[in-house]
């Protein structure tokens, strides 16, 4: 027992709540702010943002079946009755009423008398690329969390770790269907990433981009059309290298391995480990990195990126939704800039600079360099 009683060895003065938890804490001072001018916005505000925290999952749910009962399709294509909405999905009117009221509150729809219409945000939605086929995942996730305590207790057997199989390495997605199911998931998502990416790294100097771990070829498709120049290749397991042909076309170099059983081809001045890192747990993230090390020649680039946790600020978006998701995966973690940057570090890299991300909930971009020294030298 420490001196605080509370048998956390956390010191006294750091201890408890803070003065405004404090008060909030107390019954009567939030019926005084909802009572006094200028507090009263603010008591309102918090409330709604925290309703929005207990709401939350039945809001995810609604969008589920406003996708999976089309609803949102059918109003791209023209605006619709409650009524008609109903038949073409078999829902009862009154329940359909209530879905449509409920895609209105997020406003991915509006009504005008008993029309329907999409929004733009609806219509973002669905031009989006990988957002529905995400929230089409979801249901995954949500079956590993009907139990929130049991899970973070790590007394769950998570089936979402089951869908990413090639984290455990080849032998893990040695099943074309899984392997499948994984890349087509990765490449309907990988749009925006790579859209960020390219915003945020500054591709100067390159020539030759490997890009590892990287699918069936989304990101270096976007490479090859942003910067057409550049000498490209796809490493990547077996299993999901198959369908990348397709995709990429004769320039691109696919070479089928394992970065955790094999080392890393070499040639290329620059490697992107894109989506790649917060699969996996730290031993594995170090292996990986000291493998990329060995592959760069002297000056050679490191780009990463993949949504990273807020750190000591932490984000709504990151440090819930992919921290939560990579616990379920059973073998990755969300990482902070501040946590990537360390691991670089200890592998040898240097010049570590972050990109100020445009959007965080899709991804974060740093850079890092190996010396210019050579690496023999650097052994002696």
């Amino acid at each position: 027992m420490t001196e605080t009683g509370l048998g956390s060895g956390v010191p006294r003065s750091v201890a408890g709540p803070g003065w405004a938890a404090k008060l909030a804490l107390q019954p009567w001072f939030h019926r005084f702010c909802s009572r006094v001018p200028g507090l009263r916005g603010i008591a309102r505000a918090e409330g709604e943002a925290l309703f929005e925290v207990v709401s939350g999952f039945v809001r995810s749910q609604c969008l589920l079946a406003l996708v999976e009962l089309r609803v949102l399709h059918r109003l791209a294509e023209a605006p619709e009755t409650t009524a008609r909405l109903a038949a073409l999905s078999a829902v009862p009117v009154d329940r359909m009423a209530v879905l449509c009221q409920a895609g209105a509150a997020l406003k991915l729809m509006r009504r005008k008398g008993d029309i329907w219409r999409l929004t733009p945000r609806g219509a973002a939605f669905l031009t989006v690329p990988g957002l529905e086929a995400m929230v089409r995942h979801h249901p995954v996730l949500y079956r590993d969390l009907a139990d929130p305590a049991a899970f973070f207790r790590g007394k769950t057997d998570p089936e979402l770790a089951g869908f990413w199989p090639y984290v455990f390495g080849a032998g893990g997605a040695a099943d074309p269907d899984l392997a499948a199911r994984y890349s087509d998931l990765m490449a309907d998502s990988q749009g925006l990433v790579a859209e960020d990416t390219l915003r945020l790294v500054d591709f100067r100097g390159i020539t030759h981009l490997m890009d590892v771990g990287g699918g069936t070829g989304a990101f270096l498709a976007a490479v090859g059309k942003a910067h057409p120049q550049l000498t490209r290749t796809l490493f990547d397991l077996p299993a999901v290298v198959a369908g990348a042909r397709a995709r990429l076309g004769a320039d691109v170099t696919i070479i089928p391995g394992s970065f955790r059983d094999d080392d890393l081809p070499l040639g290329a001045d620059a490697i992107s480990l894109i989506r790649v890192l917060y699969d996996h747990a730290d031993a594995t993230v170090t292996a990986l990195l000291a493998n990329v090390r060995q592959a760069l020649p002297p000056g050679g680039r490191l780009i990463i990126s993949e949504p990273m946790s807020g750190g000591a600020r932490p984000d709504p978006a990151t440090d819930v939704y992919f921290t939560v998701y990579t616990l379920a995966m059973q073998t990755g973690r969300t990482r902070s800039e501040a946590e990537i940057a360390g691991l670089l570090q200890k592998a040898g890299f240097d010049a570590i600079t972050p990109a100020k991300s445009l959007r965080p909930f899709v991804t974060t971009a740093l850079s890092a360099m190996t010396p210019a020294e050579s690496l023999s030298k650097l052994s002696n």
